[in-house]
């Protein structure tokens, strides 16, 4: 190898010290496991290996081996969050699955006539979930600036919430808006391909971000009007499932909403909600 190429280039990962034995994915598995909840099960090396090899990169190192020794010392702490935010899934869209957006706008809303509302989106990725929640909320509450409402939008991932505090999207993310919504509520930064837009301040405004790792205490107190923890729990084993179900009816207020992914229904777990329809659920 050519020293001049190799001190340029950075010290490349070498392809048969960067297998996954079963052993390094068990280590990791359960470190991700530990803090965060989510259970990377058997099936899921080749997804675990390609994900790390993001940060065998970025710290230029050599193997699996070499970076599980580093995440163990006290130099690599700091690491643990990046790993756990490179393991974290955050496929999210404007208005996923609409229809609970419907239900909300027709039926619960209209319910409601407190002067203080408070929903929480409990895996808020780059925020396209939480600002669509608010866009909602505007479009139909009257006088909403008069009421004191607040989406509390949470993550685990630091370079997640980053991008939705920007509150800028290309033109493919927006896709699903609402024509009418997209002219209302959005702002076209770049006029140019590809167009950029971001969300109007009083959009925003309504939303509040924090990290948060569903794992740990919660610090906010509650009651909560609507839960929306949607498309996160499939990456949680049974136990873990159970418990956070006990935690969402505990900071719902009596006759409040929880809201989960289409394929995460409760069916399967001891609780203590009244079905609504899919995927929708009442204390």
């Amino acid at each position: 190898m050519d020293p001049f190429l190799d001190r340029i280039r950075g010290r490349s990962v070498n392809p048969m010290a960067s297998d996954l034995s079963e052993k390094e994915f068990r280590h990791i598995s359960q470190i991700v496991y530990g803090i965060c909840g989510i259970n990377l099960k058997d099936g899921k090396e080749a997804l675990v290996r390609a994900r790390l090899m993001k940060r065998l990169r970025a710290l230029n190192m050599g193997s699996f081996r070499e970076y599980i020794k580093f995440i163990n010392t006290d130099e690599g702490r700091e690491e643990i969050s990046l790993l756990i935010d490179v393991m974290t899934t955050n496929k999210t869209s404007f208005f996923r699955e609409a229809d609970h957006f419907f239900y909300l706008r027709d039926k619960i809303l209209p319910e409601m006539n407190t002067q203080k509302l408070r929903f929480w989106t409990a895996a808020c990725s780059s925020g396209e979930e939480p600002f669509s929640l608010s866009m909602l909320l505007h479009a139909a509450i009257p006088n909403i600036r008069s009421k004191d409402i607040l989406v509390l939008a949470t993550d685990i991932s630091m370079r997640m919430l980053k991008r939705a505090r920007m509150a800028i999207y290309e033109e493919e993310r927006i896709r699903d808006l609402p024509p009418e919504f997209l002219k209302k509520y959005l702002v076209q930064l770049r006029r140019e391909r590809p167009r950029t837009y971001r969300v109007a301040d009083e959009v925003t405004a309504t939303v509040r971000f924090a990290w948060l790792n569903l794992m740990d205490a919660w610090p906010m107190k509650g009651p909560l009007n609507v839960i929306f923890c949607r498309n996160v729990m499939i990456y949680f084993d049974r136990p873990t499932q159970q418990e956070l179900i006990g935690r969402f009816w505990d900071l719902l207020e009596p006759g409040g909403y929880l809201f989960v992914g289409h394929s995460e229904g409760l069916s399967a777990i001891k609780h203590r909600f009244r079905y609504i329809q899919p995927a929708i659920y009442r204390k």
